[in-house]
């Protein structure tokens, strides 16, 4: 009589034994993805900041032209300050356009949006495997109730 429960102990054992290695081998895969994830979004992040930096001499180009423009206004109240003023503001519209794109850029990024998605699903999976089961309900088949007329 003792069998039946030796083999239903060693199925059980080995059952939880297999759900352990699983569930070991699914967080370190977690893991895994977390850093390639983390890894991929700093080199997309390190290139908006490459961009960042590379229109940051146009806007001082922009702030010189409007300083020398500025001061030739000054000096003479027209000539050559037009054009300086023109190329300036063209500098700093640009430099601050640019800059303004990048910084967007990443404020949109979603930083390890993968990793969450699959850690949800790993969670939705484990969820419903714990969760009791809901004994089906009957179908109604008739459109109306047995004793309408």
């Amino acid at each position: 009589m003792n069998l039946g429960t030796e083999q239903t102990d060693r199925g059980i054992a080995a059952l939880v034994g297999r759900m352990a290695d699983s569930f070991s081998r699914l967080v370190s895969q977690h893991i895994t993805l977390a850093r390639l994830e983390l890894a991929e979004d700093a080199k997309a992040m390190g290139l908006d900041v490459a961009r960042i930096v590379a229109f940051v001499p146009f806007l001082l180009v922009g702030y010189l032209f409007l300083c020398g423009a500025l001061s030739v206004v000054l000096a003479t109240w027209m000539g050559y300050a037009g054009g300086l003023a023109v190329v300036g503001g063209i500098n700093v519209v640009g430099g601050g356009l640019g800059i303004w794109l990048a910084v967007s850029r990443m404020q949109g990024r979603q930083v390890m949006d993968d990793s969450s998605q699959e850690l949800s699903r790993s969670m939705a999976v484990l969820t419903t495997v714990n969760a009791p089961a809901v004994p089906p309900q009957p179908r109604n088949v008739l459109k109306e109730p047995p004793n309408a007329q």
